[in-house]
């Protein structure tokens, strides 16, 4: 049965070692097979200290997710930006080697809720910036077996990819361990089929995000699960199904994500419907 993990930010922001401390055995005792680890800010969790919390609990890295606020970008920007953008991902993928996470995924590109109007001529040439800017990287994350998938956000938090098939446009000439993070919510929004969209990114899907379509529990929605599992098996993809949501009683957090009010009874209600239904849709399966 696939893998099913689950995210910190559900419950917590920033995740540290003392989140992760209080959360890894919990995860573990409700019967998630692994945990999804986000890096607001480099050093916010030691990376040998997470292994060993996961190993003493049964659970694995099933990827690292990379974060973009303002002033993290690749495309569009300065020297400077792309140099330390390109500092912040390198150190990335060098956690997800250390806790044996495969694949770090996120908006790569540019900062969340940077948005500009482009011109065909400007979209290839901000296409080209980004392979030009993540290469180096990428290179890095091949010499230690890791990958990276790129992150398509709705139209509401970036103007460069929405869909998965300027997604494919957008990684063309990258290294074979450039792909593609999948993550329904923004599928939801941008994707007149979803399903049909996952076979586009088929070959090139590195990680998968999933959640309700308003941001709570997989099940608790209108998206047809099975079939968009289906898919995913069609594609050929067996990694890890990782719930990703937020919590409202962060501010700083709830406000980045659009959270303005709960999403479910508690936020354990939220990962533990999420896990249960999953569980009951691959089982049937």
């Amino acid at each position: 049965m696939r893998a099913i993990g689950a995210n910190p930010w559900i419950w917590s922001s920033p995740v540290d070692d003392a989140a992760l401390a209080a959360l890894v055995p919990r995860l573990a005792e409700w019967g998630f097979d692994a945990v999804e680890l986000p890096i607001e800010q480099v050093g916010d969790w030691d990376p040998a200290r997470t292994s060993d919390l996961l190993v003493a609990h049964g659970l694995r890295a099933a990827g690292v997710c990379a974060v973009t606020p303002p002033g993290r970008d690749l495309v569009c920007t300065d020297d400077a930006t792309v140099a330390s953008t390109r500092a912040y991902l390198r150190a990335c993928v060098d956690a997800a080697a250390a806790v044996g996470a495969p694949c770090v995924g996120g908006p790569v590109y540019a900062a969340v809720g940077r948005t500009w109007r482009m011109t065909p001529p400007e979209r290839q040439a901000c296409y080209r910036d980004f392979r030009e800017g993540l290469a180096p990287v990428a290179e890095h994350a091949g010499e230690l077996g890791v990958t990276i998938g790129v992150e398509a956000l709705n139209r509401y938090e970036t103007s460069v990819v929405n869909t998965m098939e300027q997604t494919v446009e957008l990684i063309e000439g990258l290294p074979a361990n450039v792909g593609i993070m999948l993550d329904t919510y923004h599928m939801n929004i941008e994707e007149r089929d979803p399903y049909a969209a996952v076979a586009v990114a088929g070959p090139f899907v590195k990680h998968v995000q999933v959640s309700g379509t308003d941001r709570g529990a997989p099940g608790n929605d209108h998206l047809d699960w099975p079939r968009f599992l289906a898919a995913l098996d069609k594609a050929g993809y067996t990694g890890a199904l990782c719930i990703e949501s937020f919590t409202a009683e962060n501010e700083t957090i709830a406000t980045a994500a659009s959270i303005w009010r709960p999403l479910a009874e508690t936020q354990d209600r939220l990962a533990l419907d999420g896990l249960a239904y999953l569980r009951s849709v691959m089982f049937e399966a």
